[in-house]
């Protein structure tokens, strides 16, 4: 909106300054200072309207460490992370079709968490929304985004670590077929991988969110990580220079992630341990999505698993855990178990590593994770 604004008044009248919302960076600044700065402020505001309301979560006897301590905890916290992004990126981003992409995605899986969120504590039924009803509301962003990418482009490539010029084709898997079939079989893969990779991120990014400020933590990294490319991408130059694809405007992006990263480090500043409030699933599924998202915008869709390493372990380890019970029941009449708990972020818990602890190193290989991945960038 003041893009747009200022952009006028710096046509009409000349005004000092208007000229700088024409440069990506500054806007990107101003709308993580602004998104940072709302988490930081209203945070505290809604954190108490919340108490007052009696807005908090069943916390589960599970025997680990501290449990007892979070009961009464606020949750959808992730009405501030939500908040957070969407009032820089109205005031600051510049719309094109990959911002309204990001802004829709955002709304429409923060709505879904918080019909979660609203049946667990205003319905008092700790199973929330169906998890079906779940999955097709995931299943229905991902067919929109899909179709929506395959409306507006023409291109099917990707990046992918190893192939020539860092590009995959999708056409190129079905080449042996007609080029009209291959077409088809192409587009028909390009839109069922991205619902598989929208719904398998959202939910291992809610399976992650299980301890303090975890979460929010590691999806800042790979939010910095993505936002990065996305500006190098988007910069015809700087493309040309690291020889990576060129996207024209995916730079726009740069503003979006700019707010998702400073609504996270906003909202950890009152989920660090010990939280004085949980995202819910109104933020957990949210974040998952938004990552997914973008990552498939900008084209590196392929590198989430790398990237996103954290959410990949959480969802195996829970995937390995009950297949491996299941299998042990079946044989011996008992079923065995891998992990000691699951997620594995409870497992490390049951260990008994501090909470703390387990959240620092966990984002500590983000970062590790996050610099692989542009590294991979180079690998052909």
């Amino acid at each position: 909106m003041l893009y747009y604004i200022f952009n006028y008044l710096d046509k009409i009248w000349d005004i000092p300054g208007a000229g700088l919302f024409h440069y990506i960076s500054f806007r990107s600044a101003i709308a993580f200072v602004f998104s940072l700065t709302i988490a930081m402020v209203f945070g505290k505001k809604i954190i108490n309207i919340l108490q007052k309301k009696q807005v908090s979560e069943t916390i589960r006897h599970l025997g680990l460490d501290d449990e007892n301590v979070k009961a009464g905890t606020p949750t959808m916290g992730g009405i501030i992370i939500i908040a957070s992004i969407l009032v820089p990126v109205t005031l600051f981003a510049k719309f094109n079709f990959y911002t309204v992409l990001m802004l829709v995605t955002t709304v429409w899986l923060g709505f879904l968490g918080f019909l979660d969120d609203y049946i667990k504590v205003f319905k008092h039924n700790k199973n929330g929304l169906n998890g079906w009803y779940k999955i097709a509301g995931q299943i229905i962003l991902g067919l929109v985004i899909g179709l929506t990418v395959w409306y507006f482009t023409s291109s099917l490539k990707t990046t992918i670590p190893f192939f020539k010029e860092n590009e995959l084709d999708y056409h190129w898997i079905f080449s042996f077929l007609h080029s009209d079939y291959g077409r088809v079989f192409a587009w028909i893969f390009f839109v069922v991988l991205i619902i598989f990779v929208v719904t398998a991120t959202s939910n291992g990014s809610n399976l992650t969110d299980g301890l303090d400020g975890l979460c929010a933590g590691t999806s800042a990294v790979s939010g910095i990580t993505l936002g990065l490319i996305a500006w190098a991408s988007g910069n015809v130059i700087v493309s040309d220079y690291l020889n990576i694809m060129y996207l024209p405007n995916t730079g726009e992006l740069m503003v979006f992630m700019a707010a998702f990263v400073g609504a996270l480090i906003g909202f950890m500043w009152y989920n660090t341990h010990p939280a004085q409030i949980f995202m819910g699933d109104t933020g957990s599924l949210m974040i998952g999505g938004v990552i997914a998202v973008f990552a498939i915008l900008i084209r590196k869709e392929l590198l989430l698993p790398l990237l996103c390493g954290i959410f990949l372990l959480e969802v195996f380890s829970v995937i390995i855990q009950r297949t491996w019970f299941k299998i042990t029941k079946k044989k011996y009449g008992a079923g065995h178990r891998v992990f000691l708990m699951t997620p594995i972020h409870h497992h490390f818990q049951k260990k008994g590593i501090k909470e703390a602890k387990i959240v620092t190193r966990f984002i500590i290989v983000s970062i590790l994770l996050a610099t692989l991945t542009i590294l991979t960038l180079k690998i052909r």
